[in-house]
This record gives structure tokens, sequence and C-alpha cells, in this order.
């Protein structure tokens, strides 16, 4: 999935009751609760008024210390399991490691928190008994796998992109092939999924990504557009918006195509202006490649940004643009398991500008919130926005279609209404 340009710095929500990271038992488990035999529905209360069947249920989920995009995934599905079963009913238990890598996917832990890890799962799913497990990366799969083979407790996985896309070692292969259910977040994840792992379409279900709506009442920042921070972003220029991080190994995100299409952009729109949100060491290139085209006076680096920096670029800018391609390598894979930026610049009634493959080209409707084009062909993304930047009445109209097309299928309630469906309660 698209984790934006690292913005955030939020905490760890309260909501989430999170497991310690200790090498302890049963110490440091904060609430008890009778232990059910496996598979026996007590009553309980959901979502408002409605009575679903208790199942205890344990979340195995990478580091919560960072905030990306599996860590808000994770606290969307704690969140809206504890709605559906009862807080007592839901745990996390986190890696107590470093965050996936955002280039490949991958999370790599170090045999010591892989072992403590290990440690912890046991000893929480033999005292706990939880009735379903869980994993929100694939690289816990193989826990939940080894679990199942003692305790027999069914166990989900949940996949966001890249790292499924490619070949993988053995016992992931199998902790995938054996999972009870596996959630993908793209109907492009999915198709990716069973080719390349020889899976069914049985076990496989869609629970996209949803949006954060706290960033929609996060309060503007009055300093963008003032000459004195951002001397190339005046209240007069016309802003169009990308927001995502400038890895070298991310270069499929389409920074340099859209710096290319400025070209023919500025020759309508002479008051253009290019805003990037995001950093990383591919920058230096980008600012190269900035010089050599010379529209340096079109183009504003805003690095890392807050949110309410974020909010005011998002309010500010007519057009929000990400042409990311997307290379199915087995061995190498790029590009975007979801693109929650898109769904976050539509949140803010803007038309966007994305690619005609891979998994944003299913939340992008084209000529209707937003145009779809080749990644690759510079010059069709030129087209797209100066046919926006010079139509804003059309502007307007796809930016609405798509603040309402987010409300009705990617808010939260669309989010546990659909895990509802999943879980089939």
């Amino acid at each position: 999935m698209s984790k934006g340009a690292d913005r955030y710095a939020h905490p760890l929500p309260p909501d989430i009751r999170q497991v310690a990271p200790s090498m302890g038992t049963a110490s440091h488990i904060s609430q008890e609760i009778p232990v059910q035999p496996a598979g026996l529905p007590v009553a309980a209360q959901g979502a408002g008024s409605q009575a679903c069947a208790i199942r205890r249920t344990l979340i195995l989920s990478p580091t919560l210390q960072n905030f990306g995009g599996i860590q808000r995934y994770t606290r969307t599905l704690t969140h809206a399991l504890e709605e559906l079963f009862g807080s007592p009913n839901v745990r996390v238990l986190a890696a107590d490691d470093p965050k996936p890598s955002a280039a490949t996917g991958r999370l790599k832990l170090a045999p010591s928190a892989r072992l403590g890890f290990a440690w912890r799962t046991f000893s929480e799913i033999l005292r706990w008994q939880p009735q379903l497990i869980i994993c929100t990366h694939l690289s816990l799969g193989p826990f939940a796998w080894a679990a199942k083979l003692f305790t027999r407790s069914p166990y989900w996985i949940v996949l966001h992109g890249i790292e499924a896309w490619r070949e993988l070692p053995y016992w992931k292969t199998v902790a995938l092939q054996t999972a009870d259910r596996i959630i993908v977040t793209s109907n492009f994840s999915r198709e990716q999924v069973m080719k390349q792992h020889q899976i069914g379409s049985d076990p496989m279900s869609n629970l996209p990504c949803t949006l954060d709506d706290k960033l929609l009442g996060v309060t503007p920042a009055n300093n963008v557009g003032t000459t004195g921070r951002y001397p190339n972003l005046s209240d007069n220029q016309r802003v169009i918006l990308t927001v995502a991080r400038m890895d070298a190994s991310e270069q499929y995100k389409g920074h340099d195509v859209v710096l290319r299409a400025l070209l023919s952009v500025i020759e309508e729109e002479p008051k253009v202006v290019y805003v990037i949100v995001g950093d990383g060491d591919d920058r230096p290139r980008l600012e190269s490649l900035v010089r050599e085209l010379g529209v340096a006076d079109h183009v504003v680096f805003m690095g890392k940004i807050n949110d309410s920096e974020l909010v005011a670029l998002y309010q500010r800018s007519e057009v929000f643009v990400l042409p990311a391609r997307t290379v199915l390598d087995s061995r190498n894979p790029k590009g975007e398991g979801f693109g929650i930026v898109f769904l976050e610049a539509m949140a803010f009634g803007k038309p966007v500008i994305g690619p005609n493959d891979g998994a944003p080209a299913e939340i992008i409707r084209d000529g209707q919130t937003g145009f779809l084009v080749d990644p690759e062909d510079s010059t069709a993304v030129a087209e797209a926005l100066s046919t926006l930047l010079a139509n804003p009445a059309v502007a307007l109209a796809m930016g609405k279609a798509g603040r309402n097309y987010v409300t009705a299928n990617y808010s939260y309630v669309a989010f546990r209404d659909k895990l509802r469906e999943v879980l089939a309660i």
C-alpha cells in the first residue's frame, strides 16, 4: 500500500489494546476474561445495537511505534473488531522491530526479535485461546501457521501489495497457502497473489484501506503560500500537488514524469506551480532535473510537513497527480499496493490524475473523479493537467464526485460493514 510522505507523527491510539513487547507470559495481559472453548459463541454487543457472537481475536502486527500505512490499517481493523466483538475480545501483539521496508514491503525481524515474538505469540495463544488470529503483515504469517499446527486456531493474513507480488520463501508460501482467509486491499493484488502463488479465489477477500477522516478535521496552517517560507508559492499561483516519498528505490512514483509534463503545461498556464510533499534520497536527482528542464520557478519541494500544512495544501491545490508505474517482476516488483493519497485528495474535493494500470486505477473513475493516464507518457500527463486547469468547472465537478465516492466507499463505516460481511456475522 502507498504510505504518502511519512508525514504522520501520531501516537498509538489508546483504543488499541497492545500487549507489551516483553518476554513475559501472562503477567503483561491487562485484562482478564473467562476462556471459552474455541468456536462456542456467546452473545455480545457489537456496533450500535446489533448483537454479534464473541470471537476472541488476536492481531499479530508489525511495530506500532511508527505510523505508516500498515499501522493505520491495523488501527482501523482493531477499532472495527472492537466494535463488532467488544473491546475485551480483541488484543494486539506487536513485533518489537523496525517497520516494514517502504520499497519492498518486507519485514525483516532480527533473530532475537523473531525468537522473542514467537515466544510471546505462543504464550498468548496458549493462555488466551483466541478463536481467530489475524496477521497484518505477511512476514508474521508463519507464526500463525505454526500455532495452528498445535492449537488449530484459524488465521488470516492481510496483504498490502508488493510484499506478496514476488517469489516467497518456503515458510511464507506455506503460511499463505494454508491461511483460512487472505485479505487484500485491491483486486489487482488479489489477481497477482492468485497467479504468483497458485491460490484459488475461495479464501480471498477484498477489504480496502479506509480514509483517515481525522485529517479532514485538522485546522489548516496559515503559512502555506507565503513568500517568506516558500518563495515560489504565492497566493496567485495555481497549484498542482503530489504527496509521495522521493526514495531512489521508488522512482516508479513518477515525479520525473510530472516534471517533464510541466514544460508544456507552463506554456498554457504560466502561473502553474508544482508542489511536491515528501522527502527521500532521490530528491537531489529530481532537483537536478528541475534545473535541467528550466522549471525551477514553477516547482516547490516542501519536504516533510505536518498535517496542518498538508491540509492547507490539499485545500490550496487544484489538481492532485501521482502517475505511479507498476512493474511486475517476481523478484523485484514495484508499484502502489493501494494509493491512500488518492483518497485523501478526493476527500478534499480535488480531481486526481493517476495510472491506468495497477491498484490505483481501481480508486479513480476515469472521466468522473479524475483521469487515468499512461504513467510513462509525460505528454498524456500534460494533457490531463492542462484539461483540468483550463476547465475549472469540470475540475470542480470531478472533485465533488470524488468526495462523494470516497465517502460512500472508503469511509470507516464502509470498512466496518465490509469486515462484518467477511466475518459472516
